[in-house]
């Protein structure tokens, strides 16, 4: 009860005090800078912050990329037959940037295929190169939360940073998966810079 009552006050005061400090971190509120042209190049980076040594940019595909890595992906898994998969585009921070779900594919695959290309964004390896990380007693990466240690995940890399991460995710084999992962990041291999 004693919560309820002392509850408007704490936001009357809280909610001010944030839009503050969100004013105070990104700038005037002036009217929005005008909005940066979208560019064909499947890498886009963000800008560095006025200069300052305490920011850095972050390299991550483009949209375009993204969704033609995913219809390529989806593409080859439907010529293997196997149109009941999901197939998501993430960042290396494991953001979704596409996500395709085939036709009749379960619910369950939409987390899987996000989960393995979180899993090989992060660790910058294909996940059916890592399996065996996630094997022993004990705790292992495996346990790490978001991470999927099973075949179905490839790195996009750009030199050798790895940007982001396509996953695969209902096939009945694994290395199905991977292949129509593989059919995904081959899509725009060429366009990566």
């Amino acid at each position: 009860m004693t919560l309820t009552r002392h509850l408007p006050r704490a936001l009357a005061v809280t909610v001010p005090a944030v839009a503050l400090l969100a004013v105070t971190a990104c700038g005037s509120t002036d009217a929005a800078p005008a909005a940066t042209p979208v560019t064909p190049a499947a890498v886009s980076e963000q800008q560095p912050g006025n200069g300052d040594a305490g920011t850095v940019t972050a390299t991550r595909l483009s949209v375009d990329a993204a969704g033609r890595a995913a219809q390529a992906a989806l593409a080859q898994c439907r010529a293997d037959g196997l149109g009941f998969v999901t197939v998501s585009v993430v960042d290396r921070a494991g953001n979704v940037q596409a996500v395709l779900r085939g036709d009749n594919a379960a619910q369950h695959t939409v987390e899987a295929s996000r989960a393995k290309g979180y899993t090989a964004a992060a660790f910058g390896a294909n996940t059916s190169d890592l399996a065996d990380r996630a094997k022993g007693d004990g705790a292992t990466v495996a346990d790490l939360p978001g991470t999927l240690f099973l075949p179905g995940g490839v790195t996009v890399k750009v030199g050798n940073a790895s940007i982001a991460g396509i996953g695969v995710g209902g096939a009945p084999d694994g290395n199905a998966d991977q292949a129509c992962a593989a059919a995904g990041l081959a899509a725009i291999e060429d366009t990566l810079r």
